[in-house]
């Protein structure tokens, strides 16, 4: 099993953790020296230690997308080809930080319809909660393109602003 799959499947074992017992206190946290603050860029930082990849510090989601548009590994959402093990870079309008927000593990793609699975630390379960401090690991549904279904589906809202590819060593 290569070092992508690897990256996914720790990721996925690691769904349904919820902080706490204080805001934004994780293990993830801990362990890049940052808790108590949004979690989500530990969270994907944890996961690439745990199976040795090598990726920039994501603790601060707009460091990260910018060191790997620095590196030349940075796809913008709407020309993106995304693969499985890709991070999915975040900014939600409603949030009231107008620039990347938030950082995902891209666990499954359907590049047919603009849609992909990603495993998040830091967000809510469902739609109504913080998507980006709602303290708990979660797959969700995401659209990178903005044409994301068919006829007689209306499409997801579009939050994805492109994705880091790491490099794998498989």
């Amino acid at each position: 099993m290569g070092q992508r799959n690897q990256f996914v499947i720790t990721a996925r074992g690691e769904i349904g953790t919820i902080e706490g017992p204080k805001e934004n206190e994780t293990k993830y946290g801990k362990f890049m020296k940052a808790n108590f603050l949004p979690w989500c860029g530990s969270f994907v930082n944890f996961c690439a230690s745990a199976v040795d990849l090598k990726i920039p510090n994501c603790v601060s989601t707009l460091a990260g997308a910018k060191a790997f548009e620095k590196q030349g590994r940075f796809q913008k959402a709407e020309v993106a080809v995304p693969e499985v093990g890709d991070l999915a870079f975040f900014d939600f309008p409603a949030d009231s930080l107008d620039r990347i927000s938030h950082i995902g593990i891209v666990a499954r793609v359907d590049a047919e319809k603009g849609i992909v699975w990603v495993i998040e630390g830091n967000t809510s379960p469902d739609v109504k909660g913080d998507q980006r401090n709602g303290g708990q690991v979660c797959q969700k549904k995401r659209a990178y393109k903005v044409k994301n279904s068919g006829k007689f589906k209306k499409s997801i809202p579009v939050f994805i602003v492109g994705f880091g590819k790491p490099k794998f060593k498989d």
